[in-house]
């Protein structure tokens, strides 16, 4: 008979490493939460846990990486994620050696993870011994199981990768797995009077499947099983409607069979609970590390990084030229918002100066990207981010409630008696961003977003503020994620690689500011501005600056907003000259100080110039200086 593992002799060596794959990535060390750096080491951690134990192919990893367009040198790129992987999995492990857990083997590599250290794995060895069980009409035994594999499931599927990579068939094939067991657990619920068991989970797959009729069937005859009737006619009303919005069709079959039988209360319904046995053990608390690794090179900002010091003790901020902030009583902020234009370094300062303040939050950093600015797809909504920040913090995905609110208020009861510090990166607007400032003593939470996107259709109009147009807002948002280097694929930013249109167009449609600036004021100070970026004036209080009322605007209230402007000339020449080098910089002193003209001081152009001088060492900086003239011509 196949053994599923989970006694305490089972569990004593996976307290080395455990790997996470149905949610968001996750490998943790005696509790601890890994940080595991690039994307790209991610996604490829990703692509090895779908199938641990078994090779995958070298065509299958650049695939997955890189999407439609991978780059001539991907297998350099993967050699290169496989040996830090390696070096992170097994500390002190080597230059260059194979080590125990990831493997190379003919065309692909492999990661050795059983079923104790890996969350799929024990999935799928649930979910088979479940449909033995139904296969011999035994459905009370298949609830336990199917019900044992849902307990692991967390989200979809490596979720907190970029959308391109986590909806490859490699990835896609395992949701469906998730989706089949779903299905079958409601059956057998069904059919032994066991809905209640396996309802969340079924709920929830139903969320992340709004048009699997079969799936919503089964939730339909679960709800009114389990005593919904109510909410299960409701769900029915919602799915026909979304069906004719979206696709134009009505309900098929199966689901209009099922609405039937729930109108004529021609279903089981449910018994009581089933026994539970010994309780189960207590789970680990997890001490999240998801700050994204610091840029080799900061320098400046010193202003800046003061103010975020000052206003973490509590303190009220002043500012040379700047109107000072309000007071938080001598506490410390709950929330900070760093906004600015693209390519400014919002992200930078933010990761930099996290590092900096770690220590002061012993029980973990949590981070995560909203999708503010990402071209092509929408961004992150509030209660998916939520799900994701439960995740990371160890909150099984059945315990998790739909709704945002109720999400909201059990985030904040995870936050509770810890001492985090939330990073959360290119917000699109504070309706995004308020269901997840939970202001829970001994937390913070910093959040970034682009000056032209953080009302809901406002722009705030930021003192010492770039405007960047045209095809500057993408590599200015590479150049602000923490990697370093220039542009990347469609899903990541590579290290020191530059490709694509040249980025060194970015700096021509910069618009200076008179004097470069720091404020910290409360966020419905903001003020929203027409399309063209003029200041408008103040609709009556704060709520309707922002579009807010009632909760919304209590809770702005709270939020405290640093306004980023470009660095001083002397700190953006510093900031090239610490990454080409001082010497390559005193031979060229001129080429260097019209770099920083034509870039317009902006951190993320400088970035790209300085990987394409790195990559041609013997490069003269004056062509690169005369390749920035050239671009800016019409």
């Amino acid at each position: 008979m196949e053994r599923v593992p989970d006694g305490p002799g089972d569990a004593a060596r996976s307290e080395v490493l455990r790997f996470g794959v149905l949610g968001p990535l996750r490998v943790l060390r005696a509790g601890s939460e890994l940080d595991l750096g690039y994307p790209q080491a991610r996604a490829l951690l990703g692509v090895l846990l779908v199938w641990p134990g078994r090779p995958v192919r070298m065509s299958t990893i650049v695939d997955v990486l890189w999407p439609g367009r991978p780059p001539a040198n991907a297998t350099n790129a993967v050699r290169r994620h496989v040996g830090a992987l390696r070096r992170l999995l097994e500390p002190g492990l080597p230059p260059r050696a194979p080590g125990r857990r990831l493997l190379g083997r003919t065309g692909g590599y492999l990661l050795e993870a059983t079923a104790d250290e890996a969350d799929l794995p024990r999935f799928r060895a649930f979910s088979r011994r479940g449909m033995r069980a139904a296969a011999t009409a035994r459905p009370e035994q298949a609830v336990r199981h199917f019900a044992g594999a849902l307990r692991m499931w967390r989200g979809p599927v490596a979720a907190d990768l970029p959308g391109p990579v986590r909806t490859h068939p490699h990835f896609a094939a395992v949701d469906q797995e998730i989706l089949r067991t779903a299905r079958m657990a409601a059956d057998a619920a069904l059919l032994c009077g066991r809905a209640d068991q396996v309802l969340p989970s079924v709920r929830r797959a139903a969320a992340l499947n709004p048009l699997d009729e079969p799936l919503l069937a089964r939730l339909i005859l679960s709800l009114a099983a389990c005593g919904l009737q109510a909410e299960a006619l409701a769900t029915y009303e919602d799915t026909r409607r979304h069906l004719a919005e979206q696709l134009g069709v009505a309900p098929g079959a199966e689901l209009a069979a099922a609405h039937a039988r729930v109108l004529r209360r021609q279903i089981r319904p449910t018994k009581h609970r089933l026994p539970t046995g010994p309780p189960a053990p207590a789970r680990p608390c997890i001490r999240p590390a998801q700050l994204p690794p610091g840029l080799p090179v900061f320098t400046g900002r010193q202003r800046e990084l003061a103010a975020l010091d000052t206003l973490l003790d509590g303190k009220v901020v002043r500012a040379p030229r700047v109107a000072p902030a309000p007071s938080t009583g001598g506490r410390p902020a709950s929330a900070v918002l760093i906004s600015g234009p693209a390519g400014v370094g919002k992200t930078a300062l933010a990761v930099h100066w996290a590092h900096r303040v770690a220590d002061r939050f012993p029980d973990g950093q949590l981070h995560l990207e909203l999708g503010g600015s990402a071209p092509g797809r929408a961004a992150l909504e509030p209660a998916e981010a939520l799900r994701r920040l439960l995740g990371a913090l160890g909150v099984p995905a059945r315990d998790m409630p739909a709704s945002a609110a109720a999400l909201t208020a059990r985030y904040r009861g995870a936050l509770t008696g810890r001492r985090l510090l939330v990073l959360l990166d290119d917000a699109a607007c504070l309706r995004q961003i308020l269901p997840l400032l939970p202001e829970v003593p001994g937390c913070l939470t910093v959040v970034t977003s682009r000056g032209g996107s953080i009302g809901p259709g406002a722009v705030p109009a930021t003192a010492g503020a770039t405007e960047v147009s045209g095809p500057t807002a993408p590599a200015a948002r590479t150049g602000e994620t923490g990697m370093t280097g220039a542009i990347g694929s469609a899903a990541f930013a590579e290290p020191a690689v530059a490709t694509g249109p040249s980025p060194l167009a970015a700096p021509a449609g910069v618009t200076r500011p008179a004097t470069p600036a720091v404020a910290i004021a409360p966020a419905e100070s903001i003020k929203p501005a027409d399309p063209a970026g003029t200041a408008v004036s103040d609709p009556a209080g704060p709520a309707g600056r922002l579009g807010l009322s009632g909760p919304w605007e209590q809770a702005a209230a709270g939020l405290r907003t640093l306004h980023l402007g470009l660095p001083s000339e002397a700190d953006a020449h510093d900031l090239l000259t610490r990454r080409i080098g001082a010497a390559r910089s005193a031979a060229e002193p001129e080429a260097v100080t019209e770099i920083v003209r034509r870039c317009g001081r902006l951190p993320s152009a400088l970035a790209l110039v300085a990987a394409r001088a790195a990559s041609r060492r013997d490069f003269p900086l004056a062509a690169l200086a005369a390749g920035l003239a050239e671009d800016e011509e019409p």
